[in-house]
């Protein structure tokens, strides 16, 4: 009884270390920011192992990572225009420069936790070798279709958002703990997943 602990603790403990270092990975390969796409991209697929019980196979993520260059640049850029778009939005509703009030305050945080939760459920998606435009249809479908999903994910996010920013040296780590509740979060929340 005591080796079984032992060892159900020994496992826990190296996919958290794991986890720890698909996240400092990421954030290291993401620091010229417009490799941040496929710095995520490759993360993802080391978590998807992990999540498998799969070997994370360093040969395959460096391909993952230079094929993922061109694609993962255009959709970083495209996220960084949108998310300063949704930041000024609500900047310019929240000071009464823009008509509307609480419900337009409301709409645009929910329109900005939609396309958070897309984001994310597209990155577990092309986790499992599909296409950059066919994840991101997919993950929209499935926000379009499982809302609550999409409140998952994005109260995940906000939480590891908060405490990243409560103590900063955790950020790093933050990034492969959250992808690892994308990838839990999409194989319980939708069930497509399960036959890929």
């Amino acid at each position: 009884m005591t080796a079984v602990a032992r060892r159900d603790f020994t496992e826990t403990v190296t996919v958290a270390a794991d986890l720890a270092l698909v996240g400092i990975a990421v954030t290291v390969c993401s620091l010229p920011v417009l490799t941040a796409g496929a710095a995520v991209h490759a993360g993802s697929v080391a978590v998807r192992d992990i999540v498998d019980g799969s070997k994370v196979r360093v040969a395959e993520l460096r391909r993952v990572f230079l094929r993922s260059l061109l694609p993962g640049a255009v959709c970083t850029v495209a996220a960084a225009t949108l998310g300063w778009l949704l930041l000024f939005n609500l900047g310019a509703v929240a000071s009464g420069r823009v008509p509307g009030g609480l419900p337009v305050l409301v709409g645009t945080v929910a329109v900005a936790a939609a396309l958070l939760a897309a984001g994310a459920l597209g990155v577990v998606h092309l986790a499992h070798h599909h296409s950059w435009p066919g994840a991101l249809r997919w993950a929209a479908g499935t926000v379009w279709r499982q809302p609550l999903t999409a409140a998952m994910v994005a109260g995940v996010s906000s939480i590891a958002a908060v405490i990243g920013a409560m103590v900063p040296v955790t950020a790093p780590l933050l990034v492969g703990y959250l992808l690892f509740a994308f990838h839990v979060l999409a194989a319980r929340r939708a069930p497509v997943l399960s036959a890929l």
